[in-house]
């Protein structure tokens, strides 16, 4: 009787799930990564570009909003643009690492 092979580490999922399962693990936190390096890049151009006008500012305005506006329903009114990038950036660095782990657990990788 011969043993799996080490990539097969879930005998009773299908190839199907298992390939579904490892673009997952790559995608998502993928998604978070990309998300939390344009947060990161708007707070940096944002503290040193001075033009509110800048073309700069405008496209990752644009780029961010989508990323910004559900962390901006839980805060309350009034707060300003900059603290609202900031607690962005950290929400997806947290959901970045925190997928990383969670689908690491799930597919068994060990770290290392």
């Amino acid at each position: 009787m011969q043993d799996a092979p080490a990539c097969c580490y879930h005998a009773a999922m299908s190839e199907l799930s298992l390939r579904l399962l490892l673009l997952l693990h790559v995608l998502v936190p993928l998604l978070f990564f990309i998300a939390s390096v344009y947060l990161a890049l708007h707070v940096l151009f944002a503290r040193f570009v001075t033009a509110p006008s800048s073309p700069v500012l405008w496209f990752f305005s644009v780029v961010t909003r989508p990323l910004t506006r559900p962390v901006q329903a839980l805060l309350p009114r009034g707060v300003s643009e900059a603290r609202l990038r900031a607690l962005s950036l950290a929400i997806y660095v947290v959901l970045w690492l925190a997928s990383r782990s969670a689908l690491n657990a799930l597919i068994g990788v060990r770290p290392g």
